[in-house]
């Protein structure tokens, strides 16, 4: 197997430190590639990058009807927030209104991603709760998808429980793939993640921006999750994210999302193009330099959109003491 190219550079000094090899593909939801480098056939696990396919059953279910979820939750349940103000309210709103509490959560406990939020826990005396974990929107979600379907809540977590075959429904309905037990782990967030080629998720993106290939209802449901979390960006990330400052810049023409292991997915909603992007060693930041470089060749950006795609495709490198030393660049 022939390794992919690298796609972003760490350069110290006046000499490459690390080289970061990738694949990526952009598509349309008819099946033509607009663009492609490595290996686009080889099983990824996507992580966070599809938590906008995992909440389609909160349509799917009708719990979107049931318990009427707000385009806040709605963007939550795509997140992987920063335990800020907004997201923990947001969270325990939903909890509260479906009659539960964070007790009912299993996406466990972890301190807010977010410095500032981090400190302000800790200077109250407050341990962080599953409320803070960032991925506490879409267990929520998961959660009203259990009690519209009438199953219990308990081990909803669980790859035979109905929510989560739900889940891998929706999301093998819009990549057009199958997911296979052969090809299946355990995120973060303790659900279960089955790992695809890299092609079927860009495909899949591509499909909830245009709606073409899927059913009505799953393309109405993608359009309201696009929606919702382009017109929140704050509440999918958090202060300073990329995916935040990304979206916000774009004005809803882009859904971005990232993904543990240095995942990117998400779509160029006006070109009905989708896009999945994975660095090999996992690097987040050299996967935002990646999708940077990408989306300027590709996504027409304004000038303000330009700026911010160049600081991401060309990030600066610091000493402790602030004197820049080197940079993470995209290249290729």
């Amino acid at each position: 197997m022939d390794a992919n190219p690298v796609l972003a550079e760490t350069i110290r000094g006046n000499w490459i430190e690390n080289r970061h090899r990738g694949a990526y593909v952009v598509i349309d939801a008819d099946g033509a590639i607009i663009a492609s480098a490595g290996d686009i056939t080889r099983p990824i696990f996507p992580r966070s990058a599809i938590k906008s396919m995992q909440a389609l059953p909160i349509f799917a279910q009708h719990a979107d009807n049931k318990f009427h979820h707000t385009e806040e939750e709605l963007a939550l349940a795509c997140a992987s927030h920063h335990g800020e103000d907004a997201h923990v309210a947001t969270a325990k709103g939903l909890l509260t209104r479906l009659g539960l509490s964070v007790a009912d959560l299993e996406c466990g406990a972890h301190a807010p991603t977010n410095a500032a939020a981090r400190e302000a826990l800790r200077a109250a005396g407050e341990e962080p709760s599953a409320l803070h974990n960032n991925c506490s929107g879409k267990h929520s979600g998961m959660l009203s998808v259990a009690l519209a379907m009438g199953v219990p809540t308990a081990g909803y977590v669980g790859r035979e429980h109905e929510v989560q075959r739900q889940v891998r429904a929706a999301v093998e309905a819009v990549i057009g793939e199958a997911l296979t037990e052969g090809k299946c782990g355990t995120d973060g967030c303790s659900i279960p993640t089955f790992a695809g080629p890299l092609r079927a998720f860009a495909y899949g993106f591509a499909r909830m921006a245009t709606g073409k290939g899927i059913s009505g209802e799953l393309a109405t449901a993608a359009r309201r999750l696009f929606d919702a979390a382009t017109s929140h960006p704050h509440l999918v990330a958090g202060t300073d994210h990329a995916d935040t400052l990304l979206m916000a810049a774009f004005k809803g023409r882009l859904m971005q999302k990232v993904g543990a292991e240095g995942v990117q997915c998400g779509a160029i909603r006006d070109k009905g193009w989708g896009y999945a992007l994975k660095c090999d060693d996992g690097n987040i930041a050299a996967s935002q330099a990646m999708l940077a470089g990408l989306l300027l060749q590709l996504a027409d950006p304004d000038a303000e959109q330009r700026a911010l795609l160049e600081g991401l495709a060309h990030q600066k490198i610091k000493s402790v003491r602030g004197a820049e030393v080197g940079e993470l660049r995209a290249v290729g």
